[in-house]
């Protein structure tokens, strides 16, 4: 008899985790023939905390974890991942904008040999605005890191144990926990559904925390920005060149004298500007290098209440 772990990442999610819990067990839990709820608190300050331990008094099969604090979404599914104990472990957001059913789905889709099982968004009902950047963030991730993500994204997904004992091994920081994902290798099947607009409370998660993403997601699996930088620098010294050549040839061809301060500030302007987004690429860099060498794990856990049904 296999055990399914659901981790969830909870941050200002007060207002969604009784929604999430009883639609969960109306539609899966149920249905399951061993589970754990694993609830993470990545340093909400809200009463997230209070309402996952009254879900666990309820429950003899939650699991909570409290985080020091706020470490970010992927490192609070590392943290729920890896206190997990299930045979398998399928992600699940507190936002109540997936549909708890494709847990299920999901879990059929292991039973059937698949290592990793990816919840993918086919259709979108949320803002336009929202919608596009999303969009245009995957195709990013399509053509310059992973060429297998799918158009729609996924941020769900199911993962069999070995894939957890991988990524406990991996221990990145700024980086991509799904593409990490993505990258293991194991056989991976897609499910699809139709990704709902948020009804209950406000996304936290903001342009800062999604430009981060695309950063790290780009600099942690590809080497693009660094031949971008080579090609650019190969691109400016073939104009430089042919622009020497050809002031040259005016010069003992026409008589004409060198001269043009104005295109020449314009020409030293662009350079520095183009030395100076190099150096912001390679300081992107030194410090994500930096911050893997200091060797600091990717989030503290505070506190664990365990199952009930384990001895505390």
């Amino acid at each position: 008899m296999s055990k399914l772990s659901i981790v969830v990442p909870v941050y200002y999610n007060a207002d969604t985790l009784e929604l999430l819990y009883e639609d969960m067990q109306k539609k899966v839990l149920d249905k399951l023939e061993e589970y754990e709820i694993v609830f993470v608190d990545d340093g909400s300050g809200d009463d997230s905390w209070e309402v996952m331990n009254r879900l666990r008094e309820r429950d003899a099969h939650v699991k909570c974890v409290k985080l020091s604090r706020n470490f970010g979404e992927h490192a609070a599914l590392l943290a729920g991942l890896s206190a997990s104990t299930g045979d398998c472990a399928v992600t699940k957001q507190a936002d109540l904008q997936e549909d708890s059913a494709l847990i299920l789905e999901m879990y059929e889709s292991w039973k059937r040999g698949n290592k990793v099982v990816l919840a993918v968004r086919k259709e979108r009902r949320e803002n336009p605005v929202k919608v596009f950047f999303a969009n245009m963030y995957y195709k990013i991730i399509r053509s310059m890191v992973n060429k297998n993500m799918p158009a729609g994204g996924c941020d769900c997904y199911l993962v069999d144990r070995k894939v957890i004992e991988v990524l406990e091994r991996l221990d990145e920081k700024n980086s991509s926990l799904t593409l990490q994902v993505m990258w293991v290798g194991f056989r991976t099947d897609m499910i699809y559904f139709v990704r709902q607009d948020r009804e209950i409370g406000k996304s936290r998660w903001t342009l800062s925390k999604k430009v981060k993403l695309a950063m790290d997601s780009v600099m942690s699996f590809s080497y693009f920005p660094l031949r971008f930088m080579s090609g650019l620098g190969i691109v400016f010294n073939i104009l430089a060149f042919i622009l020497l050549i050809s002031v040259f040839v005016e010069k003992f061809t026409k008589g004409m004298p060198i001269q043009g301060w104005a295109s020449l500030m314009c020409v030293v302007l662009c350079a520095t500007g183009i030395l100076m987004l190099m150096m912001g690429i390679l300081g992107e860099y030194i410090w994500r290098t930096l911050d893997a060498a200091r060797t600091r794990p990717p989030y503290i856990v505070d506190e664990v209440r365990e199952a009930r049904e384990k001895k505390e």
